[in-house]
Formats: C-alpha cells, sequence, structure tokens
C-alpha cells in the first residue's frame, strides 16, 4: 500500500500525512474505486494535524484529524454530487473548493499551489466523464441498423401518428407551469453583468444569494430564478 502511494509526494506533500491517509485508505475504497491524486494542507505556521483531500474515480474525500491525530473525520461527495469546482490562489498556497447539487459548498484552504492545480485538473476530467460517457456500442448498432431498416421505419410511422393524436389532446393542458419564475428581479444599476463575472465571482454571488434566503430577505422563489440564472453562466 505504502509504494502505492509514493507518487503523491512529488509536490511537497507531508509524508508523514500521507502514511496516515493511506493507512486508512485501505478499508474506505470500494470496489474498483483508485486514488487519482492526494493534496494536503500546508499552512504557514508548523502543522501537526493538516486536513486533507483525497480525489478517487468516484468520489471525493475530505479527511479531517482530530483528538490530536489519534483519529480522523471523513465526509465523501460522490461525483454526480459535484455541480463545480474552484480554485484561487492566494499569496500564501491555495483555496480548493466545490459546491453540491444541494447547494452545499465546501472547501480547503493553504493547499499548495501545484497541489491544487493538480486536484483541479483531476476534478475537471472526472466531471467531464460524467456529461460525455465513452461509447462502447457503435459496431453492434452498425450491424444490426441494415437488418431490421423496413420494421424500423414502419415503426417509426406509428409512432408519429399516435404521438400527433395524444399531443393534440394534452396540448392544451401544458402552458401554465412556464410562466412561474419567469421574472427576475432588475438588477441595479452599475452592477456588473453576470456574463462578465469569473466562474469564482460567480459563485460567491450564489453563496451570498444563498444567505439572504436563509436569513428570510429574499423569497424560495426569487432565489431558485438567480441560481438558475447563475448557473447558465458557470
Amino acid at each position: 500500500m505504502k509504494e502505492q502511494f509514493k507518487k503523491f509526494l512529488n509536490e511537497e506533500q507531508d509524508p508523514k500525512a500521507i502514511e496516515k491517509i493511506t493507512s486508512k485508505l485501505n478499508d474506505l475504497l470500494m470496489k474498483g474505486e483508485e486514488v487519482g491524486y492526494i493534496a494536503v494542507q500546508k499552512k504557514p505556521a508548523i502543522t501537526v494535524f493538516p486536513d486533507s483531500i483525497v480525489l478517487t474515480n468516484k468520489r471525493i474525500i475530505i479527511c479531517k484529524p482530530k483528538n490530536l491525530g489519534l483519529s480522523m473525520d471523513f465526509t465523501d461527495y460522490t461525483w454526480d454530487d459535484i455541480a463545480s469546482t474552484f480554485v484561487k490562489e492566494n499569496i500564501l498556497g491555495s483555496e480548493f473548493s466545490f459546491g453540491t447539487k444541494t447547494d452545499l459548498a465546501v472547501s480547503i484552504d493553504y493547499i499548495p499551489k501545484i497541489q491544487a492545480r493538480k486536484i483541479y485538473t483531476y476534478a475537471k476530467e472526472q466531471l467531464d466523464l460524467l456529461k460525455n460517457p465513452v461509447q462502447t456500442a457503435t459496431p453492434v448498432q452498425e450491424i444490426a441498423e441494415p437488418v431490421f431498416e423496413e420494421e424500423a421505419e414502419e415503426e417509426i410511422e406509428e409512432v408519429e401518428t399516435e404521438e400527433v393524436t395524444s399531443f393534440a389532446e394534452i396540448l392544451p393542458a401544458a402552458p401554465a407551469v412556464t410562466e412561474t419564475y419567469e421574472p427576475l428581479p432588475t438588477q441595479p444599476a452599475g452592477e456588473r453583468k453576470l456574463s462578465d463575472l469569473s466562474k469564482e465571482e460567480l459563485f460567491d454571488k450564489l453563496q451570498n444569494y444563498k444567505k439572504l434566503l436563509d436569513n428570510g430577505l429574499i423569497m424560495q422563489g426569487e432565489y431558485d430564478a438567480y441560481k438558475k440564472e447563475i448557473l447558465s453562466y458557470m
């Protein structure tokens, strides 16, 4: 197990922290799960028990030591729960953060810049795989199409006839819901347009609206409208 994780000691990772994490990961990893990268927090002062973040091909795992390093809390988020990821480079290290589809924001600061860039790149690759899965059945489809070509055409004609009939019956009842959250509050004069903001600024703006909702300053419908518009630019 130790030999497998030596590759994660090339970008200023603390060897002791890596050793503690890997000793726990042996029991945490699921079948078919592989570790892609491990980043370790490095604060300006001596950090005896740093937080760490582990990225696998299935999830993000946040590792936080407690009880003077004798135990550790693990919190994981599967890739299909992740909505977006961000990296903000500061003078002393970088901050890696991500948002979930349930509006939860998670961040870890003081990550060395090289490590932060590696986990950001790996996270983007995993999210792209979810959006664009690899196609594996193309040759079978090409062979099957000529054999059933006539039958397929007949089936398509029948479906079109049924769709026209049912669509005509359902059409009058459809339009009521579409205008529920259409109107958005006008944007204050002088405020920058959403299309001009960076992803980090859009993420911060979404967090601010969530705080307004939690404090009862805006309604749920207004927040949903803001969220929908902001996500369209991310």
